[in-house]
């Protein structure tokens, strides 16, 4: 078994490093290609482009190769990934390739530490525990880029939901100052930038989609799937349909900003109310122990000093 898996743990090695040498000479051809071309168009900018980025230009290419590879046929998975990359935060065209080259190289990179240590520290492990501890880093190293990926959608929908009341109330004041719309969620993306980063960079998205000769409706529908929240759904269908049907758009904003501090408030009554339910298991378990140690535990020594200890002794 120690023989199999030295072998096993030699042709990785070698296969790693055959890739590492493969990609390193065609990073190579490709910046003496770039360098050229830099040194024709622009002279004095052709010095440094190499230095400090070669490194990590090199780590993506070789990424972005594992991604290639392994990404899936069907183009309904890729857009679901590519969903779940627009959610977190990632709008790059390649994000979806690099994200598949990641989970490849993880999974290989935690594969191969463990073979390592496995070999240096701990020689003598059973093979069942070996074969199982095996699979289990390469499946934690596969799935490590999608909890970071649930992570940041998490993080983003969490700031997007506390910075959009405020972000709707700043809307419905410039437009009811005689902003048009589009210039009213340039100035929140502007405005909010200070405040809620993530809602400021969604709203500049909008505008640069609307100003760019998108359609409203299809760059508010776009707003939408990127925020992937029911408040910012309700608002974009509101303002389609106040499109369509001609109707005053800041009537409709002052009614849904109403609407919104409603749900707002009744979701602060529903979260204190949860509260007794959620604090009743620390306090049961964690400070009425506590409680009870400090307040019965002197008078326990004191009762097991006079009545217990003294009627032994009589």
């Amino acid at each position: 078994m120690d023989v199999l898996i030295a072998v096993l743990t030699f042709l990785l090695v070698m296969l790693l490093g055959f890739l590492a040498f493969y990609y390193s000479n065609l990073y190579k051809k490709k910046i003496g290609i770039t360098d050229r071309i830099r040194k024709e168009v622009a002279p004095e900018q052709s010095e440094g482009a190499v230095g400090g980025w070669s490194r990590k230009q090199f780590v993506l290419m070789t990424i972005n190769r594992f991604g290639e590879a392994i990404r899936p046929k069907l183009d309904t998975n890729v857009s679901r990934t590519k969903k779940r990359l627009v959610s977190a935060g990632y709008q790059g065209e390649n994000d979806a390739v690099a994200f598949f080259g990641a989970k490849a190289v993880l999974a290989g990179v935690l594969l191969s530490a463990f073979l390592l240590i496995k070999l240096i520290a701990l020689p003598a492990m059973p093979a069942q525990k070996f074969l199982a501890l095996t699979l289990l880093s390469a499946v934690i190293g596969f799935y490590l880029p999608d909890y970071h990926l649930y992570r940041r959608a998490k993080e983003k929908k969490a700031r997007i939901f506390e910075g959009f009341p405020d972000a709707l109330d700043l809307l419905v004041v410039c437009v009811e100052a005689g902003m048009g719309l589009d210039a009213a969620i340039k100035r929140v993306g502007d405005e909010m930038a200070l405040e809620n980063k993530v809602l400021s960079d969604e709203f500049r998205m909008l505008s640069l989609e609307l100003r760019a000769g998108k359609s409203r409706s299809d760059a508010l529908r776009n707003l939408a799937f990127r925020a992937d929240l029911e408040d910012v759904s309700s608002l974009v269908t509101l303002l389609i349909q106040t499109d369509r049907f001609g109707t005053q758009v800041a009537q409709a904003l002052r009614v849904h900003s109403d609407a919104m501090r409603t749900k707002r408030y009744q979701r602060a009554e529903e979260a204190a109310a949860k509260l007794p339910v959620k604090i009743l298991f620390p306090l049961v378990f964690f400070i009425l122990p506590g409680l009870i140690i400090t307040l019965l535990g002197p008078a326990a020594i004191k009762f097991y000093r006079v009545i217990l200890k003294g009627s032994m002794t009589w």
